[in-house]
């Protein structure tokens, strides 16, 4: 049985209302607001019939009090009153009131008027019940994609990173670099309009596959102990515009996602130069994707500190001065001078792998 408040200095008005009402719900008749606001820590109304014209604490003030406490601000309340001017009722109504009801009332009109409002409120909970449940379904399912999404990326980074012996733990650093690159172009504005819409964890993660094209160059090559010749390193140029392929064959396949944009964009992309003499495409400045851009430091910047075969590894400093040099000749301008704030955190995630 759901419970009603009846607010009302006036004993007359009390009674009438527990008459009406006390058939259908549980009714506890109030004095005065401070009493109701006695009865409130030990008692949820699920309706409370507030008068507005009261000693002490009228019902404006009663209300005002209700709402700024987070306890009592979502009970329903209508104000009963014997005053009914457009001023009245628009100050009311504003500050949170679901109806007026004048007085005297009758008791038809008061028990129709309490069921309406009732049921309204019913409908409302379960409604916000059903979206509630709605919507934690949609974020479990939600879950449950970023899992298998994370774990596809994952698996197909790994197979890559197996392949390619020389590399190590390049993709896992190159993603750390990319988050710290991230992180501070967002800090310090830099292209903050392009970004402004980007998911970084979605982002951060479909870095990973920007070396997916390398699955289908030979082992031969890939693998090859000496420097390569001029041919093997055409062929091993391709692996950007094989990536892109491979991503863009997957969105056809499973539809446009934002992580596998993300993703082509990396993959087919971080081999240009922001002079125009990079591969595949041949791109200049911003006409290059910004993830092709923020991947070639990260890319260049862990080939430089990590050891192959062919050559040892450059110490942290003369990696960030090469870079430096390259400053809007293989690199945009803007993302080298945020590179050449946080590099040192760049360091350290090298130093932990």
């Amino acid at each position: 049985m759901k419970t009603i408040f009846v607010v009302d200095d006036n004993t007359v008005n009390l009674i009438t209302a527990d008459e009406a009402l006390s058939e259908q719900y549980n009714v506890i008749t109030l004095a005065s607001a401070s009493t109701m606001f006695d009865f409130l820590n030990t008692t949820m109304p699920d309706l409370i019939l507030l008068d507005i014209m009261m000693p002490d604490i009228d019902g404006f003030d009663a209300l005002k009090r209700l709402r700024a406490d987070a306890r009592y601000a979502e009970i329903p309340v209508i104000f009963l009153t014997g005053k009914s001017d457009a001023a009245t009722e628009a100050l009311g109504f504003e500050m949170g009131v679901i109806d007026f009801i004048s007085k005297p009332f009758s008791k038809p009109v008061l028990i129709n008027r309490i069921k309406t409002h009732l049921h309204i409120e019913d409908i409302i909970h379960e409604r916000t019940a059903t979206i509630r449940e709605q919507t934690e379904a949609l974020k479990q399912r939600t879950e449950k994609l970023l899992r298998l999404q994370n774990s596809i990326t994952s698996v197909l980074s790994r197979i890559v990173e197996n392949r390619d012996k020389l590399t190590g733990e390049h993709i896992a650093r190159t993603t750390g670099y990319i988050k710290i690159i991230l992180e501070a172009m967002i800090e310090r504005g830099v292209y903050s309009e392009e970004m402004k819409n980007w998911d970084l964890d979605v982002v951060i993660s479909s870095a990973r596959m920007h070396d997916l094209g390398k699955i289908t160059v030979t082992d031969l090559i890939l693998n090859k102990p000496e420097r390569l010749a001029d041919d093997e390193f055409d062929i091993i140029k391709t692996h950007a515009a094989e990536g892109e392929k491979i991503i863009d064959d997957i969105i056809s396949e499973s539809g446009d996602e934002a992580f596998l944009q993300n993703a082509k964009l990396f993959a087919g992309y971080h081999h240009e130069w922001w002079n125009g003499t990079g591969y595949p495409h041949g791109l200049m400045g911003i006409s290059i994707p910004l993830q092709g851009r923020i991947m070639a430091i990260a890319d260049v910047y862990d080939a430089l500190v990590s050891e192959r075969s062919y050559k040892k590894a450059f110490a942290h400093e003369k990696a960030v001065e090469i870079i430096l040099e390259n400053k809007g000749v293989q690199f945009d301008p803007k993302i080298v001078e945020v590179f050449q704030e946080v590099n040192g955190l760049f360091k350290k995630v090298k130093e932990c792998q």
